[in-house]
């Protein structure tokens, strides 16, 4: 099992202080993984730990997650794609592959549109193209729009319960909620909103990087339709579709998950 480590990066003046984990040796092959809605780090923690030689990741987490700042704007897409270069230039990184889990994808793809001069490849994970036509979606809206301090930790179970084919272990769960509830009610509140409010299919246009899509034929957000607007928009992509998993393949499968993705790096050296 790799060895995992947590540090914090300063993103500069105006920008959030965010923590993250990092795995792997030193100049091997630059991972970026970025987190989904009210997650943090440890999301993928089930990755970096069998992170195999030859990689080496960083996990940041984002703005009002987890232990990061919590500063009182700042919470669309954009916004976080932005403070995703800042992360990558405070770490010395000059160019790496992109890996987007859940709505992460989201804020990866628009800097892989944006700059493609510091991305060698995106990988998205149960990213959706858009989220205006899911139904879960606006139903969990409904619950969050008029969220309050402290949130319920029954709400924060129920994020992360269910998101997956195959059970997973309880204090992986646990730790799961913990971590949403790190988040305040207002970004909980701003960062849905955001991604509700911004054009989703839109951030998907401009991107010339090669580009793995991932998806679980059992998500129970995403439908494989979505997926293809997705591979429909994006020009080098492919999807690879994982029977029997759902919306987290890499909290379910995560050795799969790092095959695939090796294979994808060595396809386009």
């Amino acid at each position: 099992m790799a060895a995992v480590a947590v540090h914090s990066a300063v993103l500069g003046e105006g920008r959030p202080t965010l923590p993250y984990a990092e795995a792997g040796r030193p100049g091997g092959t630059p991972l970026v993984l970025v987190h989904g809605y009210l997650d943090s780090w440890w999301t993928f923690e089930p990755m970096l730990r069998r992170l195999p030689p030859g990689l080496h990741a960083y996990a940041p987490t984002q703005r009002g997650h987890g232990d990061a700042d919590k500063p009182p704007d700042g919470y669309l897409p954009e916004d976080l794609a932005e403070d995703l270069v800042a992360f990558m230039d405070g770490v010395g990184i000059g160019r790496a592959v992109l890996v987007g889990g859940s709505s992460g994808g989201v804020q990866a793809r628009i800097v892989a549109g944006r700059r493609p001069d510091r991305v060698a490849g995106l990988v998205l994970l149960g990213v959706p193209a858009t989220l205006v036509d899911k139904p879960k979606a606006a139903e969990f809206w409904e619950l969050v729009r008029e969220l309050k301090d402290p949130v319920d930790p029954a709400l924060a179970a129920a994020m992360a319960d269910g998101l997956t084919a195959t059970p997973m272990g309880r204090g992986f769960l646990q730790t799961v909620a913990d971590e949403c509830l790190k988040a305040p009610a207002r970004v909980w509140r701003e960062t849905l909103r955001g991604l509700l409010e911004t054009d989703l299919r839109a951030t998907l246009t401009g991107i010339l990087v090669p580009t793995l899509v991932v998806w679980g034929d059992q998500d129970p957000i995403l439908t494989r339709e979505d997926q293809q607007t997705i591979l429909d928009t994006i020009p080098d992509s492919r999807l690879l579709v994982y029977e029997g998993v759902g919306h987290v393949p890499y909290w379910e499968d995560p050795e799969r998950v790092l095959r695939d993705l090796t294979d994808f790096l060595a396809d386009r050296a």
